[in-house]
């Protein structure tokens, strides 16, 4: 298991490295002129060369002294419009962005794992049916049309609820902070965006255990005598989630798309608004900025869904472990055949 662990890191640094190298291919290279901000006399050009200190050489070189910027400086460049950090303009917006995330992606799993199990478990019940037309909803619907539309009747009509804004979770001494509020002001954009995810995970817990309960091994389960909730909790739940984890992994990047779709709605400076906002300013340094993080946060978190499927299925780990042992081992050397004796004739 530590071999498999130590691979995955390994190829999630190689992984950094690539798209570091695309990024910086496209904002350096192939997007290399000034950018003019402003509009007649009090324009100014802005060269993201210089926001980063890099010099004009060979693409191995300057790709080289932008690696040395971010990694030994800690320094993603200056924003054209605010001339601010873009690592403290990132330093803002993060905690929002993973509080969004977070919560909606608790949230959405309390409502799709129920709903599927109990979908699959009652196959062509009412409770399954209705279900599956609310699915058939939320996967149709748009996240910004939901927002609005929860934003309009909950927020505004009912007054249940924050229409927008954000709360911090740890500083309180803007006169709206604290766990109270920082929750209360997201359950909008948290319900928002669980309602889609729930949709599709739902759907797909369903398939999974409903081909699950089919298998071999739940049917010898049963057969032995094995109670329902063992047979249940063990040999089903487990293995109807390995899809899941998968699905998480490859949803990382689609989360962040819908983030910014929430942001939007709700008016929260998270990093999808920010680099939103970036891109129509042609603020490159902070778009850039994002791009390296959201890339960079996909990766980490594969890997780390790649570590829950090997633990959740360690014949994943065991199946990787030999197969790099095979490819280290030297190949083996056929024998060559032993030269055939021919006896000298003798004669007669």
């Amino acid at each position: 298991m530590l071999g498999f662990v130590i691979r995955r890191a390994l190829w999630a640094v190689v992984l950094l490295l690539v798209v570091s190298f695309v990024t910086f291919v496209l904002f350096f290279v192939v997007a290399s002129e000034d950018i003019r901000i402003g509009r007649g006399a009090s324009a100014v050009e802005f060269s993201i060369r210089e926001s980063f200190g890099v010099e004009r050489t060979s693409v191995p070189l300057e790709y080289a002294q932008f690696v040395w910027t971010v990694v030994r400086h800690g320094s993603l460049g200056q924003s054209f419009v605010s001339r601010r950090e873009v690592t403290d303009v990132l330093a803002d917006a993060i905690p929002i962005t993973a509080s969004l995330l977070l919560g909606g992606v608790v949230l959405f799993l309390l409502l799709a794992i129920p709903i599927g199990v109990f979908s699959a478990l009652r196959s062509r019940s009412v409770f399954d049916r209705a279900s599956m037309v609310l699915i058939l909803i939320g996967v149709s619907a748009h996240p910004a049309w939901i927002g609005l539309i929860l934003s309009y009747v909950v927020g505004f009509r009912l007054g249940l609820t924050p229409i927008g804004g954000y709360c911090d979770l740890v500083d309180p001494s803007t006169g709206c902070g604290g766990a109270t509020d920082w929750a209360y002001h997201l359950v909008l954009p948290w319900l928002t965006f669980a309602i889609l995810f729930a949709a599709l995970y739902a759907r797909m817990i369903r398939a999974s255990v409903l081909e699950t309960l089919d298998e071999d091994y739940v049917r010898t389960a049963r057969a032995k005598g094995a109670p329902r909730t063992v047979v249940l909790r063990s040999h089903v739940f487990r293995n109807a989630m390995l899809p899941v984890v998968t699905m998480l992994g490859l949803d990382i990047g689609l989360a962040f798309g819908g983030s910014i779709f929430v942001e939007t709605v709700y008016g929260l400076p998270g990093v999808g608004r920010i680099g939103l906002q970036a891109l129509a300013r042609r603020d490159l340094p902070v778009v850039m900025g994002v791009v390296l993080l959201v890339t960079g946060a996909i990766v980490v978190a594969n890997m780390l869904v790649d570590l829950l499927y090997g633990w959740l299925d360690p014949r994943t780990a065991t199946r990787s472990s030999r197969a790099a042992r095979r490819e280290a081992a030297p190949p083996a050397q056929e024998a060559s055949p032993a030269p055939l004796s021919v006896a000298p004739r003798s004669s007669a």
